[in-house]
């Protein structure tokens, strides 16, 4: 599953549930910067934009490439530091349901490919709507096609290889 956990974590790096988020300092603090935050600054930060930041993940920063989180040597998982990938938010508000998140994500994906070939409706509009919890401006039309039992049979073999 290191191919599927790292195939979500990119979605999420450039589509984050939570687009957008903020802290209110509790005490006078200094960024590593140098900037000087008083008690009761609100500090926001685009969770969205960050994922497409060239310093933080490169030149195709804004390119799906899942990729980006299998190590080279073996193609396993290598996750990222929380406050690189804040998805899940980080330090000690890294959000205690995020191994869950992953699970249910895993099972949902893997029980529809398990069964179905799915497809994007052509011309269908594929676009983000910002809001408090990110999700798609038209919603996402697909085909879905059942699998029979020699290609379900099919597909467990190849991820076998």
């Amino acid at each position: 599953m290191d191919y599927l956990q790292a195939a979500l974590s990119e979605a999420l790096r450039l589509y984050p549930s939570v687009p957008l988020d903020h802290k209110e300092v509790v005490e006078d603090d200094i960024f590593p910067d140098g900037t000087i935050l008083k008690k009761g600054t609100k500090v926001i930060y685009a969770i969205y934009s960050m994922g497409r930041t060239e310093a933080i993940w490169g030149k195709d920063c804004r390119d799906y490439k899942p990729e980006r989180w299998l190590r080279s040597s073996d193609g396993r998982f290598m996750s990222e530091p929380a406050y690189k990938f804040t998805a899940f938010n980080g330090g000690p508000r890294l959000c205690l349901g995020k191994d869950f998140a992953y699970y249910q994500m895993k099972f949902v994906a893997a029980s529809i490919i398990y069964r179905y070939h799915v497809k994007v409706v052509e011309h269908h509009p594929v676009e983000p709507k910002l809001a408090l919890t990110m999700y798609m401006k038209h919603g996402l039309k697909v085909t879905l096609q059942r699998r029979d039992h020699a290609d379900r049979q099919k597909l467990i073999n190849s991820i076998g290889d």
